[in-house]
């Protein structure tokens, strides 16, 4: 008899073989129902990007910034172009606020180019183009003092003057931006409102290079009127050169960087009335001229009073807006290092005055001592006579 054994073995590996069948299929269904769901889930959105000014606008007001906005992921780039010029901007810490730095220019168009990323790193990009407004009345801003590339003494301001009055000055204030090459510190005051002036706290280092910015285009100085131009001025602040004169001693010392380089032997105003008393205080110099009529009527003398005069002085040295020089005096050699005698101005010999108008910059310190008459801050560039509080208290900021 013959009898049939079933193997363990060939058992199993049928079992096992049904079991992967049924494994397999469960695979398959699971690959497809997992694509099935893939498939289903909704795309997530792109980012978004919202630009102000908006595409199409062409009355845009110049002062208001050019924003980028993002909503749903990050900005990577902005670009904005105007007249061939590239506006410069930053991006907030979030990286979802991009805002324009500087006003922008009157009557010009511009392109924003915008790019954001999704978390998913899906990029979106945005174009859009507008224009500013054409302004109904523009001003403009010249710089009285220093001048460009000028070497200036240690005390020198910067006097910007306008066309036309400014109601809107910390507007025009903030446009203002003064760089040194050396730390310092500065404010500007308000004498109307058509000048501007820029003081340090204390005299300008010796040897700095300083830049102002004046970004006024675009800025609002006042209804419907907008700068339309900037204004860049570098100048260069020179050797500390100081002079004092004092009225009582009749002496003037003068001296460059705090050294000692000459003596000079002075006559100042005989001060029989005020008009003829010279001030005392800090003054600068303000310019020069080798030859100067002076007339007593400039001054409240007319033609025809008995005090009446009419001179021409040279090497002379402007330090206010009263009618003060330094000048060549042969008619008072006698009297100067004695007494005074003159009407206000500071007398030298045709020597000692040809020699400081040679070595006098603008903006050099002159200090008058010895006399009842003080300088005002407002007389010439009287502005070292107001304490620094004082001084800023003129400004539009503070």
């Amino acid at each position: 008899m013959v009898i049939k054994r079933h193997s363990s073995h060939s058992s199993a590996v049928a079992a096992g073989l049904a079991v992967a069948a049924v494994l397999a299929l469960a695979g398959c269904s699971g690959d497809r129902t997992a694509r099935r769901q893939a498939e289903q889930r909704p795309t997530p959105p792109p980012a978004r990007l919202a630009v102000t000014p908006a595409h199409g606008i062409e009355d845009a007001r110049p002062d208001r910034p050019i924003t980028v906005q993002a909503t749903g992921g990050t900005i990577q780039r902005v670009t904005v172009t105007g007249e061939g010029r590239t506006v410069e901007g930053g991006l907030d810490p979030t990286r979802t606020r991009w805002t324009s730095r500087w006003t922008l220019r009157p009557d010009t168009d511009y392109l924003v180019t915008a790019t954001a990323v999704s978390p998913e790193g899906r990029t979106t990009t945005v174009t859009s183009a507008f224009s500013t407004l054409k302004p109904k009345q523009t001003i403009g801003v010249a710089a009285a003092a220093p001048f460009d590339d000028e070497t200036v003494g240690v005390g020198m301001p910067i006097i910007l003057t306008f066309d036309r009055p400014v109601y809107n000055k910390a507007e025009v204030e903030r446009a203002l931006h003064v760089r040194a090459s050396r730390p310092v510190e500065g404010a500007w005051r308000w004498i109307d409102r058509r000048q501007v002036v820029y003081r340090t706290r204390k005299y300008w280092p010796a040897h700095t290079d300083v830049t102002l910015h004046a970004r006024l285009a675009g800025v609002r100085a006042a209804r419907d009127v907008y700068g339309t131009r900037d204004l860049t001025l570098r100048f260069r602040v020179g050797d500390a050169q100081m002079s004092v004169a004092s009225a009582r001693t009749h002496q003037m010392v003068v001296t460059r960087n705090g050294r000692t380089v000459r003596r000079i032997p002075v006559s100042m105003g005989k001060a029989t009335k005020r008009a003829y008393t010279t001030t005392s205080g800090v003054h600068l110099t303000m310019e020069k001229a080798y030859h100067v009529v002076m007339d007593s009527a400039t001054v409240g003398i007319p033609k025809g009073h008995p005090e009446y005069y009419r001179l021409d002085v040279y090497y002379a040295v402007r330090i206010s807006d009263s009618g003060e020089f330094t000048h060549s005096a042969p008619w008072s050699v006698a009297s100067q290092g004695n007494e005074n005698v003159s009407h206000g101005c500071v007398n030298m010999s045709p020597r000692n005055a040809r020699w400081f108008y040679r070595f006098s910059r603008r903006g050099d310190i002159y200090k008058i001592t010895g006399t009842d008459r003080e300088l005002e801050w407002n007389n010439g560039w009287g502005y070292w006579q107001m304490s620094w509080p004082e001084w800023r208290k003129g400004s539009a900021l503070d």
